[in-house]
């Protein structure tokens, strides 16, 4: 058949593997959003309320710095460094692949085929398309951009960002290795947030947190803070007692904590007889959902239902919410159709993971019914 209404406007989806990730030739910034809020990232979620320090974070660009006159000459004194912030579209130069490059090597211990132009135009050059929208009567950009940070001129630190409609979204950062005792990480975190606030983006998504990642720790200094219920889409605080509870447990879903009466500094709650027989289940397969890896425990790591992993729908809620047959795939570069078209739709089995209805399930299930219905799969490409 031909391409449903508006499938032109849609954004387009290929499945990637067994990671649950996905690659796309178009995304819409809006779509993004429903996707980071369903707890994706492009190639991490938080929010930040809104707190003023507008001043502190742009006392020190060079259009701000104080310039005192000379009693001598009577002329303003210049400052003997210019420090500027650009917002610009992520598009390559060959300045920013040469600071790429630098930060890869010297962070990183990358060598040229890890650190080279088509996987810096991949990762940070070819994210979401530029648009205007007006907020509430105010131009308010979106898509993917670049945030410069220029000493003299020089190109010392870059911020890639993704700006959807309710936030700013940080994706890398990179700086050169002369400035690297500026604590340009936090020094971007507070421009960013800065900027959502000017920009009025409401929150700051500052990506995944691992709790166990000590080089994930520095995200907690900023408060308050939110973090993703993987179970209910709902955020919580990302308070002492949230903490404490990541301290002892590998996977936390407060929603299911409320309902368990978990305590948060023991695996197992003070009395099990608070809970019935059903109750009692519930508990066990919370708890090894959090404390058993997959992996580890030999379970096919290659299959998502199987794994079960958070925020994923059963197979069985993927059969009775998701349509997969309604789903929209692109087969060619003119010509799009529904799954249950295709010739072979009725034979392939949902519970063989190597069938296309198999894998389309499985992308189905990270996605959310909701979301599959704004995407095309490419199978053109």
């Amino acid at each position: 058949m031909q391409a449903p209404a508006a499938a032109a406007t849609v954004s387009f989806i290929a499945p990637c593997g067994t990671s649950i990730g996905a690659t796309t030739s178009s995304l819409r910034p809006a779509v993004y959003q429903d996707l980071i809020d369903r707890g994706w990232r492009r190639d991490k979620k938080w929010r930040k309320n809104h707190f003023d320090f507008y001043t502190a974070v742009h006392e020190t660009e060079s259009i701000r710095v104080p310039r005192p006159v000379d009693p001598r000459d009577k002329e303003p004194i210049q400052p003997a460094h210019q420090f500027e912030v650009l917002l610009e579209p992520d598009s390559f130069t060959e300045e920013k692949y040469a600071l790429f490059k630098h930060y890869q090597y010297h962070v990183h211990k990358e060598g040229p085929d890890q650190a080279s132009k088509a996987c810096f135009k991949r990762f940070l050059c070819s994210g979401l398309g530029q648009s205007i929208r007006i907020n509430n009567g105010r131009r308010q950009k979106l898509g993917s951009y670049h945030q410069c940070y220029r000493l003299d001129g020089r190109l010392v630190a870059m911020g890639v960002l993704d700006l959807l409609p309710d936030c700013v979204s940080s994706v890398y950062l990179i700086y050169h290795q002369d400035v690297k005792d500026w604590y340009l990480g936090k020094l971007s975190a507070l421009r960013e947030i800065s900027l959502a606030i000017e920009g009025n983006y409401r929150y700051y998504y500052m990506g995944y947190y691992i709790h166990s990642c000590v080089k994930m720790r520095y995200k907690i200094q900023y408060r308050p803070s939110h973090i993703l219920d993987l179970e209910t889409y709902f955020w919580d605080k990302l308070d002492a007692d949230y903490l404490a509870r990541l301290s002892v447990r590998k996977y936390v879903s407060m929603s299911l904590e409320r309902q368990l009466r978990l305590s948060p500094r023991k695996l197992f709650i003070a009395d099990e007889r608070q809970l019935d027989n059903e109750g009692l289940i519930r508990l066990q397969d919370y708890l090894q959902e959090g404390n058993a890896s997959s992996i580890s425990q030999g379970v096919d790591a290659n299959n998502a239902f199987s794994a079960c992993m958070p925020g994923i729908m059963t197979l069985d809620e993927v059969e009775s919410k998701a349509e997969l047959g309604r789903w929209t795939v692109k087969i060619s570069k003119y010509t799009t159709m529904y799954l249950e078209e295709l010739e072979l739709w009725p034979t392939w089995n949902i519970r063989d993971p190597a069938s296309l209805k198999g894998v389309v399930a499985e992308l189905a299930a990270a996605l959310g019914p909701g979301l599959v219905r704004q995407f095309v799969l490419d199978f053109a490409r």
